[in-house]
């Protein structure tokens, strides 16, 4: 007998919709597979820098690219923190005429918080989507491919080159940063709230110590690993062409920064800890 249009051929087996305990068990699994490969690409990245070969010509261009690349936007917001940073502290001691201590509050805030967290915010906006890009274009256009079959190592050729000129030029970058937002302070402090140039950075000196600028050196290196290992892995996990590299961008950025915010809390607890214990 033909069969005819409103023939059954059989019973079809339902396709499974997936439940949500199923999407939430994946996703934790990607993520946590994510976080191991990171980590193995930053611990390989570390390692690399103690046996050789080293290509010390890579990181010279890496911190050129890096850190003169950076020089310009770090000085102009260091410059522009530090004196909005006296209009604000200054309008509340001017209230209680305490306006000498807008330099002990500008130099303490500016070393220890503003200056190594703004740098990292502003090198990670422009370097870590800068590597992303960089190695994610290599990546789809088979370039690390190619690399691997002429016997050279990806990590120590082009990840640990960027990691060691970031942790290198992060701490100068962050220094510099320092230095003009307390010019910054200084200008607004005379224009705005007439206090002495002399004044003022005699007591931005005197208020520092070794912990404050120990803090403030510290976090930039911690910064510089987050913000260009996270970089090198979004540029080397690209998926889906040229499409992916824009994806890896963003991604890099995003998750950087909100790196750099989360582990800052947990560096500051730490700093502050041993300047009380052991400095």
């Amino acid at each position: 007998m033909a069969e005819t249009p409103f023939q059954l051929r059989g019973s079809q087996p339902a396709a499974q919709q997936p439940s949500v305990l199923g999407v939430v068990a994946g996703a934790l699994k990607r993520s946590l597979s994510g976080v191991q490969e990171y980590a193995q690409l930053t611990a390989r990245a570390l390692a690399n820098l103690v046996p050789g070969p080293i290509y010390l010509q890579d990181i010279l261009d890496q911190m050129d690219v890096i850190g003169v690349g950076s020089l310009p936007i770090i000085l102009l917001c260091g410059l522009f923190i530090g004196a909005v940073t006296v209009l604000q502290t200054g309008s509340q001691f001017t209230r209680f005429g305490q306006t000498a201590l807008t330099g002990d509050v500008v130099a303490i805030a500016l070393v220890r918080e503003l200056g190594p967290t703004l740098t990292g915010l502003l090198v990670a906006g422009r370097c870590s989507s800068g590597i992303a890009s960089e190695l994610g274009s290599m990546l789809v256009t088979e370039q690390v491919d190619a690399m691997r079959a002429m016997g050279t190592d990806p990590s120590r050729k082009l990840v640990t080159p960027r990691v060691a000129a970031t942790i290198l030029t992060l701490p100068l970058l962050t220094a510099l940063a320092d230095f003009m937002g307390l010019i910054g302070g200084c200008l607004a402090s005379v224009f705005t709230l007439r206090l002495n140039a002399v004044q003022f950075w005699t007591r931005a000196i005197d208020a520092l110590e070794f912990g404050d600028i120990m803090q403030g050196m510290t976090k930039p290196l911690f910064f510089g690993l987050i913000l260009s290992t996270v970089g090198c892995y979004k540029g080397l996990t690209v998926r889906g062409g040229t499409q992916g590299v824009g994806r890896a961008t963003t991604q890099a950025v995003v998750i950087s920064s909100v790196l750099i915010l989360v582990s800052n809390l947990f560096l500051t607890r730490l700093m502050l800890w041993l300047s009380d214990k052991v400095f």
